[in-house]
């Protein structure tokens, strides 16, 4: 997983609540942890979280699958397909627990301190903590890190990191972070999940190359081998400096790591069955029905296993790029929303497994229903001339279907939005009555188990008179379009915290609207979306939070930026029995490899 990534997972871990501990004191905080929630779980003596098998066996191999190819050993960047598993070999200050939402142990910091105000946040490094070169990591690494990612880091850390002032060193080991634009709580755990990259092995490299060198690192692993496009490999470093910390007991268990790389999911599901590789996390709803009905699950070698999972289910749906002039009318992207059936795909499709998605947050307490009240109706009061008169006066709820997969009515009500928007049939043609654009729409897809699903969307695009066509590409090509935002329509799931913050604003702020490799990928360029982000990162308290994020879901809402899809609150897993895991995962991930063991 690349940092990237890991720092997606790390907020779909749930910044829950604020930080009760620090603001009852008047004193700063300082302790081996960090937590929103008030205090944490394990104290300072703690030897080992709850979750793991402390005297799990080391030792075997654990093979996984990737899909497609890569091409680049350096995450950090924009430019290339980075490798799987390269989180692996770096360490970040904080580390999350996986049974506690909202909490972070000391990796590379062994202390944290923070104000009651929390302008700035110190970290006290480790002695002991080694670069795989056995040089240490030093306060200038941290530094350097947090520079070198704002200025030639992929654009998603510049927005990240953007209320990041200063980093100065203010001890040997000590390093501050000071803050700037108002108060915003989550920023020390932020910090805490920075990557650190080692400054004498990247002065004197270009940064924002892609390279096939594999970099040195600080964690767990390091790259033993690898083939471009086809395999990499990772070795459990013996005399890792961090193995005998309280929250690495029990885990990194296995010595060797590999992916091997297939063309698409279909060929990737056989080379399971086959044996050629270990565990799968399944995402196919007819994979999961369907496709491991062979001998070894009957006889017990092959497993399929739910796990629950409690994280935020986010927003997984079909996107709208703003960008392109057919879609600046929210009322041709509300009329399109009449195109999906979910009712007839989750039964025909998806073996009745999904639940509809009907919010940017949900499966939380942030995601919103009914009516406009209380203290959101006093968050968007002042916005009210800029913002929809049905986010004021209905509860936004999606297109309903019985199912059949007749949905003429649906139709019906999608020409006529189609019509106040402007379009009209001519033949058989959708077409702008001024400016006399034809409505052609290209769903850009990464897995050819898509096509199934947007196909019965495409034929009711063109029963509206819409040339609508699909497009599968591999996923190098299909995400150097999604970086630079050359689709018309696509899938994407944005992932959320249960405590969101920072990451708000990649999503969708009009900045990262034109910014290369953002997650806005609507486009969305909206002043009251701007402010209303503003509005979250700075939430005082924990039921401010609730009521501004409320106010910002109803608003993405009624924009009509996405068709909403479908979501499940459970890991599929498929694995062959070569493989001990603890008696109970831990609630916010299955912790596979890092918590299992070769039996």
């Amino acid at each position: 997983m690349s940092p990237k990534a890991y720092l997606r997972v790390i907020a779909c871990l749930g910044l829950l609540l604020m930080y009760a501990s620090i603001t009852s004191a008047q004193t700063n905080y300082q302790g081996h942890a960090l937590s929103l929630h008030g205090d944490v779980k394990y104290d300072a003596n703690f030897k080992h979280f709850g979750y793991v098998n402390p005297n799990a066996p080391k030792g075997g191999e654990a093979k996984m699958a990737g899909l497609g190819t890569f091409d680049n050993l350096n995450p950090f960047i924009l430019k290339g397909v980075p490798a799987i598993g390269l989180g692996m070999t770096y360490n970040t200050l904080l580390t999350p627990s996986l049974d506690e939402p909202g909490t972070e142990y000391g990796e590379l910091a062994e202390s944290v301190e923070v104000p009651p105000d929390f302008s700035w946040v110190a970290f006290t490094l480790r002695a002991n903590a080694r670069w795989h070169d056995g040089k240490p990591v030093m306060v200038e690494d941290v530094i350097f890190t947090m520079e070198i990612l704002k200025e030639k880091g992929h654009p998603f850390y510049r927005s990240y990191y953007a209320n990041v002032s200063s980093v100065e060193k203010t001890g040997p080991r000590t390093v501050k972070f000071s803050f700037s634009g108002g108060e915003n709580r989550e920023l020390p755990m932020i910090i805490g999940q920075l990557a650190i990259v080692p400054k004498h092995y990247w002065e004197g490299r270009d940064f924002e190359k892609t390279t096939t060198e594999p970099p040195l690192g600080s964690g767990p692993y390091k790259i033993e081998s690898l083939e471009i496009g086809r395999y990499i490999t990772y070795s459990r470093v013996e005399d890792y400096w961090g193995k005998d910390l309280p929250n690495n007991v029990g885990q990194n268990n296995v010595d060797v790591i590999r992916y091997d790389y297939y063309r698409d999911a279909t060929v990737a599901v056989e080379a399971l069955k086959a044996g050629e590789y270990d565990f799968r996390a399944e995402n196919s709803s007819k994979d999961w029905a369907t496709a491991y009905e062979i001998p070894a699950l009957t006889e017990g070698r092959l497993i399929k296993e739910l796990v629950p999972d409690k994280n935020s289910s986010g927003m997984q749906a079909f996107w709208f790029n703003t960008r392109r002039s057919k879609f600046v009318d929210p009322k041709v992207r509300q009329a399109l929303n009449y195109t999906f059936d979910f009712v007839w795909t989750n039964t025909n499709l998806f073996y009745g497994q999904y639940t509809r998605t009907t919010s940017f947050f949900s499966n939380s307490d942030l995601a919103v229903t009914g009516l406009l009240k209380g203290q959101e109706l006093e968050i968007l009061t002042p916005y009210r001339d800029k913002l929809p008169e049905e986010v004021f006066t209905k509860a936004f709820e999606l297109p309903e279907t019985d199912g059949s997969g007749n949905i003429r009515q649906n139709l019906r009500k999608a020409r006529t939005l189609l019509a106040e928007a402007g379009w009209e049939i001519k033949g058989q043609t959708l077409v702008h009555y001024q400016t006399r654009e034809v409505m052609t729409i290209e769903f850009l897809l990464v897995s050819p188990s898509f096509e199934r699903i947007v196909g019965p969307i495409v034929q009711n695009m063109k029963r509206l008179g819409i040339d609508a066509t699909l497009r599968t590409v591999d996923r190098a090509q299909y995400q150097n379009r999604m970086n630079t935002f050359d689709f018309d329509m696509t899938v994407q799931w944005v992932r959320q915290s249960l405590s969101p913050g920072n990451e708000q604003r990649d999503f969708w702020s009009s900045e990262e609207a034109d910014t290369d490799g953002s997650r806005n990928w609507a486009g969305i360029k909206d002043p009251v979306v701007d402010e209303l982000i503003d509005k979250v990162i700075s939430a005082p308290d924990r039921q401010t939070l609730v009521a501004t994020t409320h106010a910002l879901d109803r608003v993405l809402l009624w924009g009509f930026y996405v068709i909403p899809q479908w979501h499940m609150q459970a890991h599929r897993l498929v694995y062959w029995d070569k493989f001990g895991k603890p008696a109970q995962l831990p609630p916010y991930q299955h912790g596979f490899p890092a918590i299992w063991w070769r039996k």
